[in-house]
């Protein structure tokens, strides 16, 4: 007790000033996956990894990604033999064969590392190359990342939410769609990756649509399903590609109306704090305010929502400032969604 689910930064930042209202040993958080993308045969997971390395004291807080003070050495000479052998710029995809061949958790976002879209660093890489290499020693997704989390001796409880592959991939309009990539044409030059969107098309992108590709199929772990029967806090992630995958699996959305659910909105009425939101529920047909994430998160039964959010809902409200620059503020807001819950437990 309780339960976070987190993708993106603003449930992490939320996590980070959360351990003096919530036990951080009786804490699980369940990660958005649907980001996750193979480069250069690792597996790179970015909202697992924002946790882990927040928890594990190494985060790089002033980006909210990869490890601070890493060195970029491999990275860097990937770039500069690719510059000197002449090779089209990336992002590079493997073929359309290579995307549902091999390591099943890898399927429909795989990339070639011969131009590296995404900066990764040295000790960054060792743990993808870690996480990899025990998944092709026959290891579950939720096994490895409870060894990681052991290794950067984790507080709380992290767990992927499904060990089956879901792609968050972004569909845009035709005439932004662009071409091929490295010279290896796309599925369709309309549809990219989630990380491609967001890193190398640094979100510049008329979007048409959102698919969670995969999600059908999928499945949320038993472990995640237990996790889902405790109180549970969604926190001001984005609600279409960080919270949307997960809610995608199967069980998942009824899982939640089963159980007491407070959720934070990434607004101020209809002003985003940050990353893309507003388009991509504009997109997806969504109204792009706090009154869309309401509307979208059917099963929450109490919201935290800005002091200067006068949006009117149809359930409890519980107001803060809910801009989370510090860890003590981020106190603040979670100390809001513990007077939220317990108003619900009420």
């Amino acid at each position: 007790m309780p339960t976070f689910l987190s993708g993106g930064t603003g449930t992490p930042k939320l996590l980070a000033g959360a351990a003096d209202v919530f036990d951080p040993v009786e804490t699980t958080v369940v990660a958005n996956t649907g980001d996750d993308v193979e480069l250069g045969g690792v597996l790179v997971s970015p909202d697992l990894d924002t946790v882990l390395f927040d928890r594990g004291g190494v985060l790089d807080r002033e980006f909210w990604w990869g490890i601070a003070d890493d060195t970029h050495e491999t990275h860097d000479e990937v770039e500069s033999l690719a510059d000197r052998a002449d090779l089209d710029s990336g992002p590079r995809y493997l073929d359309a064969a290579a995307q549902t061949a091999g390591r099943e958790i890898a399927r429909w976002r795989r990339f070639s590392g011969a131009r590296e879209f995404m900066t990764i660093g040295d000790r960054d890489r060792a743990v993808h190359l870690l996480r990899t290499s025990l998944l092709d020693e026959g290891n579950s997704l939720t096994e490895v990342t409870r060894t990681l989390a052991d290794a950067f001796a984790l507080d709380v409880t992290l767990l992927p939410m499904s060990d089956d592959p879901v792609a968050t991939l972004i569909h845009a309009s035709r005439s932004d769609a662009g071409g091929t990539d490295g010279g290896v044409e796309r599925e369709s030059a309309d549809v990219m990756h989630f990380q491609e969107f967001w890193v190398d098309r640094r979100a510049d992108v008329d979007v048409a649509d959102v698919e969670f590709r995969g999600a059908d199929d999928a499945e949320p772990t038993d472990a995640v399903r237990e996790a889902l029967r405790e109180p549970v806090i969604v926190g001001p992630s984005n609600p279409v590609t960080s919270l949307g995958p997960l809610l995608a699996l199967d069980g998942v959305r009824e899982a939640l109306h089963e159980t007491p659910v407070v959720a934070v909105s990434p607004f101020v009425e209809d002003e985003v704090f940050s990353g893309p939101a507003d388009d991509l529920m504009r997109a997806t047909g969504r109204e792009p305010s706090t009154a869309g994430v309401a509307e979208a998160y059917d099963f929450a039964d109490a919201f935290v929502l800005d002091t200067e959010d006068g949006t009117a809902l149809d359930r409890p409200v519980v107001r803060t400032d809910t801009r989370m620059d510090s860890d003590a503020d981020a106190a603040r807001v979670a100390r809001a969604c513990a007077d939220a819950l317990e108003g619900v437990d009420e």
